[in-house]
């Protein structure tokens, strides 16, 4: 579970974010900050993941606020401001969400930042060890877990997710996923796949055998399969 607070002066965008946060049954709201100084005293006061934070607001920015916490959590700002996008990556944020943005948007940010938190992060989140992730496609929100994932195909601006009983269809890019994947548990075999090292049934010249699925391996990518192979 992952406890994420809002620190934003509009009520609106509470509402809004609570809203995306509901469809997320892995987030947990421990708090809502209207100012800066009551972020301080939930931070000292509970334990605390992920911030969803705004730069705009009375007496202290938030970028003010964010240098003024010694281990910050993962942050995702929202703002209405671009131009602070640059100064927001120099604190290393996890993501920079320009109001008013798509769940669809949300979500990637949401993967993003989590993911980040779990891997350099030691807190609570971490220690749970993430074991599945949610993806929009076909007009839905799928809840995927990484072990039921055969392999992964680019498909123009989409990309197919097979897993052993469907395929998904998703908007993100097979970039955007191979950030998500756990590194220890897929590998990128061609330009266009990442399998599941797992689920290899086979590897026979330049092709992998999944179940009944056949998958290229792109030349420049043989080597690093045969590594990983050699170390399972």
């Amino acid at each position: 579970m992952t406890k994420y607070c809002i620190v934003d002066d509009e009520p609106i965008a509470h509402r809004i974010i609570e809203g995306y946060c509901q469809n997320l049954p892995y987030l947990q709201k421990v708090g809502n900050c209207y100012n800066a100084f009551e972020a301080m005293q939930l931070l000292n006061q509970s334990t605390v993941d992920l911030i969803f934070l705004d730069i705009n607001m009375p007496k202290l920015s938030g970028f003010d606020l964010l240098k003024t916490i010694p281990n910050p959590p993962a942050i995702i700002v929202t703002s209405a401001y671009q131009e602070f996008a640059l100064e927001g990556y120099e604190l290393n944020v996890s993501d920079y969400l320009l109001k008013p943005f798509s769940f669809a948007r949300f979500l990637k940010a949401i993967n993003k930042a989590i993911n980040v938190n779990t891997s350099t992060t030691p807190t609570l989140s971490a220690a749970t060890n993430k074991t599945h992730f949610f993806i929009k496609g076909d007009k839905k929100v799928h809840q995927v877990a990484f072990d039921d994932i055969l392999f992964i195909e680019a498909y123009g601006n989409y990309t197919k997710i097979y897993l052993a009983t469907e395929m998904i269809i998703s908007h993100e890019k097979i970039s955007f996923l191979e950030q998500v994947l756990p590194i220890a548990d897929f590998l990128r075999v061609h330009k266009s796949f990442i399998v599941a090292t797992k689920k290899i049934k086979t590897i026979e010249g330049n092709r992998i055998a999944i179940l009944e699925h056949f998958v290229p391996i792109g030349q420049t990518y043989k080597n690093n399969l045969m590594k990983r192979i050699n170390k399972l």
